[in-house]
């Protein structure tokens, strides 16, 4: 399997579109096109930016060894499921204010770590 299937397949397991894909690493969607129909080679630069966005593995995207989910991505999964595990012993309310706190919290990364483009 190819790069250029790898991508595709990765991309749309992700949900994403080409269009949305490339506008969220910051180049066209034509970029993206070019790499899933073997047009253009991807530089470097481009698979580290589509690996960070879909949290796959630079690895698996290049020569297909290893897992999809890059490892970060699969820590983040069992790192969720500890959370939800111990959410469950909480009160509705309780629930609601850890939400509440959490998404604050998003709101200021976001504020203080904008996306970046490449």
């Amino acid at each position: 399997m190819s790069i250029a299937i790898r991508l595709k397949q990765a991309r749309k397991s992700k949900g994403y579109t080409q269009e949305a894909l490339a506008c969220a690493i910051g180049v066209s969607r034509g970029v993206i096109s070019n790499i899933e129909y073997e047009k253009a080679e991807p530089q470097p630069l481009v698979l580290h930016a589509i690996c960070q966005v879909l949290q796959i593995s630079e690895d698996w995207l290049i020569s297909g060894n290893g897992f999809m989910e890059s490892a970060g991505t699969l820590k983040s999964a069992r790192l969720l499921s500890e959370i939800y595990d111990a959410a469950k012993e909480l009160s509705e309310a309780e629930q609601d204010y850890i939400l509440d706190m959490i998404k604050t919290f998003c709101r200021h990364q976001e504020t203080l770590y904008p996306p970046h483009k490449i």
